[in-house]
């Protein structure tokens, strides 16, 4: 049984400690992950001690057969610093003296990792590890000094013979691959052969050439790099090795040829293509690999197996050999790694510490490679981004593929991508329970339920709307406020309500003055002109540019009398005054048309602000007319009416004629249009030119702005709005409603839109999707908290990104489908470890 842990040691150096250290523990036989945490002090002596080893350990190996030498950049012969040291600095180097620093080394790193912070998590390893088990142990870091330190001498692995260490970067994924469309018998291996001045590499060749009866083996010797690279992009591999000089200086070079010293920069695109086409594992028998690696694990690849520091011939050849037999005879690449490491044990009489440098750099993402035999295959279990695997024993012939390996097969690597089972099982649980919260948020949206928060949304981003629209100059506003009530009493005016019909009758009279195209007297009048004004009774019976209003009956509202219209104004241009607020009295809706009761007083059938719009259309000769689709349409402007289910608005009651109102956006509702009061029209205070400006061609609203009037109304804008505009007068919503219209006809400007129900549920299963995606393949609580908040951040950004562009979109089912279904996403694998313990305890 394979094991699986990976060390994950976050941010921190070894001279300030490392405050938060992960461990995860993945098991093979299922998909659930074990996670704990810890903290690692900080031990600044170990930089140090390293440094002073790995002078001496350069210096004592620096012996001709050592694969190290001149390296040519640029074609000019340089001296690596970090790896030549002058002859005679050598003399004073003694193999006790290196050894020495081994010992300490060895005693620091297990000082350090047997730490009381560190502690729990050795005490979970030992709990959950069992000392047969072959156990892969990555180490996840970024750190250069961390890369280097030789983890194996951990006193863990002592108990552990199964366990090696790999190294990982700390962040992964899996490479894209092509689908194959040929198999292949044997395994293909290139196998290149760089400047072997002062080294012998000519074993190398003869451990591969071992291979050949199981192998396809591609040997270039001293390539150029056209050739190379010509190579990587036309044959396919799945082994690529390389033998000669190397070294890390901030990148990895490889010595290509006796001219040529390149960094794998130079030929990227040739190891991604290869990488695309099924190369899994990369060996460099060479000097100071750890450069390369990193370099190669930004381009994702499976596998790499390197040396941490300079090498002698006889260890690159000795671990090679072993290696190789090892891996080639069925054992796992993990295994068979750390078997050909300890054999070099036999060397470090002449060549100490050998055992420190073959190590293996893995892509958590990618199961490690494994070369099967008739009696062994691989399965591979994700957890996460995290990947387990284990061997079984299969006693008979097994069928990989189109292939079958009877008992006789000759071993073959097993190279083509499958997806795990498991794998498999946790994508569709993915997308069942992504598909689940999804439907279950959007059924519980139809039944209303989240209704107040898609309305509350709908305020908060109508309120974040940029305020740089101006006041629409069709419009003028005649407010009477309580100075002009007080006015017309200190008059001796008869006053019925707030306007008296002297005053309203004066006022008409200097309105007509100034030819306006239209009036509108949003004041209700259910009784008769005084005899004393008949003048006025006969200025509304002729002036055909008046419109006034009544009150349509509302039984299902409380109001089942309504109010009736003034007798003296035909009822072509009578209109309704009623307003359709939400249950929280913020009116976010236009009523357009109604169908009156038969019962009701007034029996106008179109809205006071429709009535003003459209007569002031038509002067400029555009009609309105109801489409084949049934909707209303103005000249070329379509208005789309309000359904009983309509983005946020569910099972509303979508009686009539209703369109959601987009308004205007300016600084303040009360400056949707000017305005002017009614004592300073009556007393002539504004000069005549400039009311001439004020009036001429445009739409006049009449209506009462004082405290003491019942008509005040609140808007998306009232929960932000200062104390003085929490609800303003119905006046200004009329003023509003009528800008709405001419704006969209005369202006362009864009109407209120949402999508269909079907667009709107796929909408937010997209984000149920992500929301498990994320919680599937991210492993902290913290990176995962960090990728959701970014994720409902961009939810916000496009959702009122397209409302500044009128579109209403679900925001609040999505920002639920997403943080539900990572939840759900997060504790299911809980629940399934449960269930499988249930079943082994059955079995058992």
């Amino acid at each position: 049984m394979t094991r699986l842990v990976v060390l994950s040691l976050g941010q921190g150096n070894l001279h300030e400690g490392f405050p938060v250290v992960t461990v995860y523990i993945g098991e093979a036989d299922n998909p659930y992950r074990m996670k704990f945490t810890a903290s690692l002090p900080a031990s600044p002596a170990i930089p140090e001690l390293y440094r002073n080893w790995q002078s001496l350990y350069l210096a004592f190996s620096h012996r001709p057969c050592l694969r190290i030498g001149v390296q040519k950049i640029g074609g000019i012969e340089e001296i690596d610093d970090n790896f030549e040291i002058e002859e005679a600095y050598i003399t004073n180097v003694s193999e006790a003296d290196i050894h020495d620093l081994s010992q300490q080394i060895y005693k620091l790193v297990n000082l350090w990792l047997n730490s009381v912070e560190f502690r729990k998590i050795e005490q979970q390893l030992r709990t959950h590890l069992k000392p047969y088990e072959e156990i892969r142990f990555i180490v996840e870091t970024n750190d250069y000094l961390l890369r280097r330190l030789p983890w194996h001498l951990w006193s863990f692995f002592d108990d552990y013979p199964q366990a090696e260490v790999a190294l990982s970067a700390s962040e992964y994924q899996q490479p894209y691959r092509f689908h194959a469309t040929t198999k292949r018998n044997k395994i293909r291996i290139l196998a290149i052969f760089g400047d072997s001045q002062g080294i012998d590499i000519s074993q190398d060749r003869t451990f591969l050439e071992k291979l050949s009866t199981d192998a396809e083996i591609k040997f270039l010797v001293e390539p150029k790099l056209g050739k190379f690279n010509d190579q990587l992009w036309q044959q396919g591999c799945d082994i690529l090795f390389f033998a000669g000089h190397s070294c890390t200086q901030e990148k990895g070079y490889l010595q290509l040829n006796q001219k040529d010293t390149i960094t794998l920069d130079q030929f990227k695109y040739g190891l991604k293509q290869a990488i695309s086409r099924g190369l899994r594992l990369a060996i460099f028998n060479s000097c100071d690999g750890l450069g390369l690696a990193q370099q190669l694990q930004e381009l994702h690849i499976p596998q790499v197996i390197i040396m941490r520091e300079p090498v002698p011939n006889v260890v690159a050849q000795e671990f090679l050999k072993h290696f190789l037999a090892e891996f080639s005879q069925g054992q796992s690449l993990y295994t068979a790694v750390r078997s050909a490491r300890e054999r070099l044990q036999g060397l470090e009489g002449e060549y100490p510490c050998a055992t420190w440098l073959p190590v293996i750099c893995q892509n958590p993402a990618e199961p490690p490679m494994v070369w099967h035999t008739e009696r062994q295959t691989e399965r591979v279990y994700k957890v996460g981004s995290l990947v387990a695997s284990s061997i079984t024993k299969q006693p008979t012939s097994r069928y990989f593929g189109s292939h079958t390996f009877s008992r006789t097969a000759k071993p073959k690597l097993f190279v083509k991508h499958r997806i795990p089972v498991t794998a498999t099982r946790r994508l569709l649980t993915l997308v069942l329970a992504s598909v689940l919260v999804a439907a279950s948020i959007m059924g519980v949206r139809h039944f209303g339920i989240l209704q107040p928060w898609d309305l509350h949304s709908y305020d908060y981003l109508m309120h974040l709307r940029p305020a740089n629209e101006k006041p629409d100059p069709r419009l003028l506003i005649v407010t009477i406020n309580e100075s002009d009530i007080q006015y017309q009493i200190h008059k001796k005016m008869n006053m019925r309500w707030s306007l008296s019909d002297q005053a309203l009758n004066q006022l008409l009279q200097k309105l007509e003055q100034y030819q306006p195209t239209t009036i509108g007297i949003d004041i209700y009048r259910d009784f008769p002109v005084d005899p004393n004004h008949l003048e006025l009774a006969t200025r509304m019976q002729q002036n055909q540019h008046i419109f006034t209003v009544c009150k349509v009956s509302a039984p299902n509202d409380g109001a089942p009398d309504g109010v009736s219209p003034p007798s003296e104004v035909s009822k072509e241009r009578l209109s309704f005054s009623d307003f359709v607020a939400d249950a929280d009295r913020v009116v976010r809706r236009q009523l357009v048309q109604l169908t009156p009761p038969l019962e009701s007083p007034c029996v106008a059938e179109y809205a006071l602000s429709f009535q003003l719009a459209q007569h002031y259309l038509n002067t400029q000769g555009i009609k309105w007319d109801i489409n084949p689709e049934k909707n209303l349409q103005i000249g070329k402007t379509v208005f789309k009416p309000l359904q009983p289910h309509s983005s946020g608005y569910q099972r509303v009651d979508a009686a009539g004629y209703q369109i959601l109102l987009n308004y205007r956006s300016v600084p303040s509702l009360l400056n949707i249009a000017q305005k002017v009061s009614l004592k300073e029209v009556l007393n002539d205070e504004i000069i005549p030119e400039l009311l001439q400006k004020l009036v001429k061609n445009r739409i006049v609203l009449i209506g009462v702005t004082a405290t003491s009037s019942p008509d005040d109304w609140e808007t998306p804008y009232t929960a932000t709005a200062p104390d003085t505009e929490k609800q303003i007068p119905g006046v200004f919503v009329q003023a509003q409603m009528v800008s709405h219209i001419l704006s969209a006809v005369l202006d362009g400007r864009p109407l209120m839109w949402w999508w269909s129900g079907w667009m709107e549920a796929l909408w937010v299963w997209g984000w149920s999707l992500l929301g498990g995606i994320i919680a599937w393949r991210i492993i902290q609580p913290l990176h995962i908290g960090l990728a959701i908040v970014m994720a409902l951040l961009t939810l916000f950004s496009i959702c009122f990104g397209l409302f500044t562009q009128a579109g209403w979109i679900p925001l609040v089912p999505s920002s639920l489908a997403l943080v539900s279904c990572a939840i759900v996403l997060k504790i299911q694998p809980c629940s399934h470890t449960s269930n499988s313990k249930k079943r082994r305890i059955s079995q058992i």
